[in-house]
């Protein structure tokens, strides 16, 4: 079997800067142009400069004229690593694609390797799917980068299932004393914890949640939030994930419409008491990629259109109230003294969470390391919830399978201060349903 070789794009470095470890006993090849490329990444908050930075100080701890020359091994069991620096782009490559693009001499250096190494198994990985289309019509072997990929996106956890023929008078039990049933059969051996689940037959049904600790089903009532009552049984399990002070991390997964967000806002100014602060943020994906310098205006002008969809999330609670409604004024003070706080993902990152009701909305647009980060500061008494729709990305060198939110729904289910609810019921109006579904 043929030793394999991978050499790495800038994006591959720039989503996961530990990535060099993730290819076992193989070894790695980085193209200069990809360091030169990584360089223009170094300043800056976000996560993306920060990665450029943490594998920057990687490659300096294996510093030395080996890296250039032959290779540097990264470890017990593990491959070399190698930086080519004295490729001349290939003829070949040339008649196709311009010199002057930068994943064009990647992407020669890939061709090269692949022509001359005749021993060795070549592999371009690359998260940009058009480089890999490029890739492949040279005859170069490319990928994904696929360490942190969910495999079956259709298998996806969903925090819920529906439990049919249910005996009546196990219902008619969950209904009386505490609430709670004993798991006994119904095939429901395989429950995780925290699982919601709607148990019903012909005459009856409950809503119920699987208490791994006690080995329970216990019955879930419908109850508001701030003004706002679910519609479905889906938005009763996430308000009661939300409320639940023992579930420290929920993820809300859904369509547009589906109630994610305002749920999630509704729920944390109910149980705002236990909690210092509320955070509500979101990522900052620029048009066009492009940054934010381009719109016009002041900083508050060019996050106005970012942070608007949270304003507007939150006025739908305010207007359950009247202007005179203590819960009306409430909001209003609260955003006053900072005490509900919205802002750009970027802007709370290095912030304290300790005693926080944190929030991150359109989560789907996080790279696993990212939501890793996030969750990693969490101090004391905080909680965080994800909320998303994995199948609508908005970065380029994302999709379904690698997201944070999959990534996080995939690795945590099964964890007892975990749940999770996936809302398939847009409740946002019958138009908005009907164009979600059919556009």
């Amino acid at each position: 079997m043929k030793k394999k070789t991978f050499i790495l794009d800038t994006n591959v470095i720039l989503h996961d800067y530990n990535c060099i470890h993730s290819f076992q006993d193989n070894n790695i090849i980085i193209p200069i142009t990809v360091l030169e490329e990584i360089d223009n990444f170094k300043r800056g908050a976000d996560q993306i400069h920060y990665n450029a930075r943490e594998f920057i100080r990687i490659l300096d701890d294996l510093s030395g004229n080996k890296l250039v020359n032959g290779g540097v091994s990264l470890g017990p069991g593990k491959g070399k690593i190698q930086i080519i620096t004295d490729h001349q782009f290939e003829p070949e490559v040339d008649q196709i694609f311009s010199s002057s693009k930068l994943d064009h001499r990647i992407l020669s250096v890939a061709y090269y390797l692949t022509k001359s190494l005749k021993n060795q198994q070549i592999i371009f990985v690359t998260k940009d799917v058009n480089l890999r289309l490029k890739a492949k019509s040279l005859g170069i072997l490319a990928q994904d980068y696929f360490t942190d990929r969910i495999q079956d996106i259709e298998k996806l956890y969903m925090g819920k299932r529906v439990v049919h023929d249910f005996p009546d008078t196990r219902i008619d039990q969950l209904y009386q004393s505490e609430g709670a049933i004993e798991v006994a059969g119904e095939n429901l051996q395989d429950l995780y914890p925290n699982e919601y689940l709607i148990l019903k037959n012909n005459q009856k049904s409950a809503l119920g949640i699987y208490h791994a600790a006690e080995k329970v089903i216990r019955r879930i009532e419908k109850r508001s939030a701030y003004g706002i009552s679910p519609r479905n049984a889906e938005q009763t399990f996430a308000v009661d994930a939300l409320m639940n002070p023992d579930i420290l991390l929920v993820t809300l997964a859904g369509k547009a419409g589906t109630g994610k967000t305002l749920i999630a806002l509704a729920a944390a100014l109910e149980v705002r008491k236990f909690y210092q602060q509320i955070y509500l943020a979101r990522p900052i994906i620029p048009l066009s990629n492009k940054d934010l310098g381009y719109l016009p205006g002041n900083l508050e002008a060019k996050l106005d259109p970012y942070m608007q969809p949270l304003y507007d999330n939150l006025n739908v609670i305010k207007n359950q109230f009247s202007e005179n409604d203590s819960a009306h004024r409430r909001i209003g003070e609260m955003l006053e003294k900072e005490k509900l706080h919205i802002a750009p993902l970027t802007y709370i990152r290095g912030r304290s969470l300790e005693r926080i009701f944190f929030i991150i909305d359109e989560a789907q647009n996080l790279t696993p390391h990212e939501v890793k980060t996030i969750i990693t500061r969490a101090g004391e008494g905080t909680k965080i919830v994800f909320t998303g729709d994995p199948y609508q990305i908005d970065t380029p060198y994302l999709d379904a399978q690698s997201n944070g939110l999959t990534y996080l729904i995939d690795r945590m289910k099964g964890q007892s201060i975990y749940a999770h609810i996936t809302l398939e019921k847009g409740e946002r109006s019958l138009l908005a349903e009907l164009a979600s579904n059919l556009l």
